[in-house]
C-alpha cells in the first residue's frame, strides 16, 4: 500500500513539474507576460481555468518578472450555476478576484429562437463584458484556459466546417485593439490537466452544454481525435507540432507565398476571358461547339 502511495506521489510531483514547465515555456516563447503586467485570469469553474489560475499563481511566486493576478468570473445568471461555491473557492486561494454579474442568459434566450444556436451571441456578449472590465480595471493581459487539445480541435473545426486552415493562437490582440489575450496552457495536454484537476481537488463545476450545433461539432471532432490518439498514441502532439512548422510554399495561399514571381521572367498573362479573373457563363455558341465536338 505504501509503495503504491509513493508511486502516486511521485507521479503527481512529475505532473506538477511538467505542467509548470510547459506553461513557462509557452509564456517565454510568445512573451505572454512582461514585468509589471496585470493579468486577468478568466475563471469559468471548469478544470482548465482552475488549473490555469493555480499554475500561474505558483509560477508568479518564482517568476523572473513581477506581475499581478486577478481572477475574474462572469456570472451570466445561468439557472443552477453555483456561484457561491466558486466564490468560496476563490476566497480560499487568497488571489484577488472579481465576480461580474450580468444577465446575458435571459438576453440570449429572448433573442435567439428555440432550437437555434446560442453560441455566437452568448460569446459576443461575454467577450464584450470581459473586455470592458479589463479596460476599466487597467488589465494588460487576459489569460484564457485553452490548452493544446483545444487548439488542435479548433484547427479541424475550421478545416471541416469553415474551409479555413486556422486554429487558435497562443497570443492575440483583440478586435477592439485594446486587449492582449494569452493562452498560457497552449503546450499542455488535456489529459494532463484533467489529472492535475483531480490531484488538486478543484471544485470543478460541470458544464451544462446548450446542445447547440457548434458544440455538437466540437464533440464530433473531440471524439475523432480521441479515437486517433488511442489508435496512434502521440498523434495529437504531432498535429500540434505541425502548427509550429508551417511551410507556406507548400500550401496554396497566394497571400502567404509569391507563386506568381516564382521562376517568372515576364508579367503574368490573362488566361481567363476578358481578363476578369473569373470564368464567364457559357454562351449558346459555346454550347453548340461543345455538342459538335
Amino acid at each position: 500500500m505504501s509503495n503504491k502511495g509513493d508511486k502516486t506521489q511521485r507521479e503527481g510531483h512529475k505532473l506538477r513539474k511538467r505542467l509548470r514547465r510547459e506553461t513557462g515555456r509557452a509564456i517565454t516563447d510568445f512573451q505572454m507576460i512582461e514585468n509589471g503586467d496585470r493579468v486577468m485570469v478568466c475563471v469559468s469553474g471548469g478544470k482548465d481555468s482552475f488549473a490555469l489560475l493555480d499554475i500561474l499563481e505558483r509560477l508568479r511566486q518564482r517568476a523572473p518578472v513581477s506581475f499581478s493576478l486577478t481572477a475574474v468570473h462572469l456570472d451570466q445568471h445561468q439557472p443552477g450555476f453555483p456561484v457561491a461555491q466558486l466564490r468560496d473557492y476563490l476566497t480560499d486561494t487568497g488571489i484577488p478576484f472579481q465576480i461580474i454579474s450580468e444577465d446575458t442568459y435571459s438576453i440570449v434566450k429572448r433573442v435567439i429562437p428555440e432550437g437555434r444556436t446560442m453560441c455566437s451571441l452568448c460569446s459576443r456578449l461575454r467577450r464584450g463584458i470581459l473586455y470592458r472590465f479589463a479596460r476599466e480595471a487597467g488589465i494588460t493581459r487576459i489569460a484564457l484556459g485553452h490548452h493544446r487539445d483545444d487548439i488542435v480541435e479548433t484547427l479541424f473545426l475550421n478545416l471541416f466546417y469553415s474551409g479555413q486552415l486556422k486554429a487558435m493562437p497562443p497570443k492575440l490582440l483583440s478586435n477592439d485593439g485594446h486587449n492582449v489575450v494569452i493562452r498560457p496552457l497552449a503546450y499542455c495536454s488535456e489529459a494532463d490537466i484533467s489529472r492535475y484537476a483531480a490531484l488538486q481537488e478543484f471544485p470543478v463545476i460541470p458544464c451544462n452544454l446548450c446542445g447547440s450545433q457548434a458544440q455538437l461539432q466540437r464533440q464530433t471532432i473531440k471524439q475523432m481525435l480521441s479515437h486517433w490518439e488511442k489508435e496512434h498514441p502521440g498523434r495529437i502532439a504531432t498535429i500540434f507540432r505541425s502548427l509550429t512548422r508551417v511551410a507556406p510554399s507548400q500550401l496554396v495561399d497566394r497571400s502567404l507565398f509569391d507563386f506568381v514571381a516564382l521562376g517568372a521572367s515576364q508579367p503574368p498573362a490573362q488566361w481567363l476571358p476578358e481578363g476578369t479573373g473569373r470564368a464567364t457563363t457559357a454562351t449558346a455558341d459555346d454550347e453548340m461547339l461543345d455538342q459538335a465536338s
